[in-house]
């Protein structure tokens, strides 16, 4: 069987180094390096509360986090020896619990890819309570932040 975000995509918050997005568990970002690097050109320090990402000696990411993760839950790799991608367990784990930005004040989502992260949190936890239903292809209408979901 696919997994949520196999069949229903994700909503990215695109940023200089790269992106972020997020599922009701789990925070994924993805840097683009631009050049050839290694895991032992990398150091990330992640905790529960702060991010600190350096590449090559060059800080990428280094702040606090909009909500706190479980440090030792979380992962990063290195993928086609360019890309960066960092999976964050999220501490706080239901569907009012989007995080606006990546870190306080920083990266932060517009209005529209904001709405659009609720409503994909809002599909997969309908997706996990009724485990038998396809919600993939459901789509909600109206500003989500306005009172809720609308299904069509």
């Amino acid at each position: 069987m696919a997994h949520f975000d196999e069949r229903s995509g994700i909503v990215p918050c695109k940023t200089e180094w790269g992106s972020w997005w997020q599922t009701l568990d789990e925070i994924y970002i993805e840097v683009d390096t631009g050049r050839e690097i290694s895991a032992k050109s990398v150091k990330c320090d992640i905790k529960a509360k702060q991010i600190k990402v350096v590449v090559n000696g060059e800080t990428l990411i280094d702040g606090t986090l909009f909500e706190a993760v479980h440090p030792d839950d979380s992962t990063w790799t290195v993928e086609d020896k360019r890309f960066l991608r960092i999976c964050l367990s999220k501490s706080l784990t239901t569907a009012d619990h989007c995080w606006k930005s990546l870190l306080l004040n920083q990266y932060e989502t517009d209005a529209l890819t904001y709405d659009e992260m609720q409503k994909k949190l809002t599909l997969q936890r309908f997706q996990l309570e009724n485990p038998g239903f396809d919600f993939s292809g459901a789509s909600m209408s109206g500003n989500y932040q306005g009172g809720g979901p609308q299904f069509s």
